[in-house]
């Protein structure tokens, strides 16, 4: 198959560009860095996709505020689709957001927005929901600051990695679209909070640490659950702690 991954240069997209090259398939990558505008440079990618048996959506942006999000969203997907519209291709995946639709707040706002433009546009879709990847510990170790203090977000969580989110999407890349989705999460709920102080231990790391609350209705989403699974979810195998092993080595 020729599968193209839009978003393929990411923490997630190399994953799904290394699972799809593993399977045998063609794979080609769409990403700004390599000349690839997203937010509205049509004919490029409607000549890069030709021929592809499905898109592969993975694209992120680093700003969380609702506005901006919504307009990046909206503009890749209008990009994509109008691609993949004239170019033929059968089959639009996007990856999205456990509980994006119950709290769509902020980044979540911008991820719902993605899948109601999917829902209406004119190419056959999948889309993958997935609850926060294990590496989200290290991501917010990173970006939660206050002034120079690293802090912990409480928020509940059903966290997966980020490796098996990738093999689920080409296991739907390979299989005919649902026009509907498909939601995964990891094996069980976890503390972000925890997590992010167990990631920091592994590495080496001994500063305090404190937990805060979010303020708004998302922070609390985050604190009520509201962003976990529901019943009949699919599951993944690998624990945060696992995770946490396998990669601080």
């Amino acid at each position: 198959m020729k599968l193209v991954v839009a978003g393929g240069t990411g923490v997630l997209g190399s994953l799904v560009v290394a699972e799809a090259q593993a399977r045998g398939h063609d794979v080609v990558v769409l990403s700004r860095s390599l000349g690839f505008d997203l937010t509205g440079d049509v004919a490029p990618v409607t000549a890069t996709i030709a021929g592809a048996d499905a898109v592969i959506d993975v694209t992120s942006t680093s700003t969380l505020k609702a506005e901006a999000c919504v307009a990046f969203f909206e503009a890749v997907t209008a990009t994509l689709l109008s691609a993949e519209a004239a170019a033929g291709v059968p089959h639009h995946i996007a990856l999205s957001i456990v509980g994006v639709d119950r709290a769509p707040y902020g980044y979540y706002a911008g991820k719902r927005a993605q899948e109601r433009a999917v829902e209406a546009g004119p190419v056959p879709w999948t889309i993958l929901r997935a609850t926060q990847f294990h590496e989200f510990s290290r991501q917010m170790y990173a970006n939660a600051k206050i002034g120079p203090v690293h802090v912990a977000p409480r928020m509940r969580t059903q966290p997966i990695a980020a490796r098996e989110v990738a093999t689920r999407l080409i296991d739907l890349a390979e299989a005919p679209a649902h026009t509907g989705y498909v939601e995964i999460a990891g094996p069980r709920e976890e503390s972000l909070v925890a997590m992010i102080r167990a990631w920091a231990r592994a590495s080496g790391i001994r500063g305090w640490i404190p937990a805060i609350s979010l303020p708004g209705p998302f922070g609390r989403a985050q604190r009520a659950g509201t962003v976990l699974p529901g019943p009949g979810v699919e599951t993944s195998t690998e624990t945060f702690a696992e995770w946490l092993s396998r990669t601080t080595r």
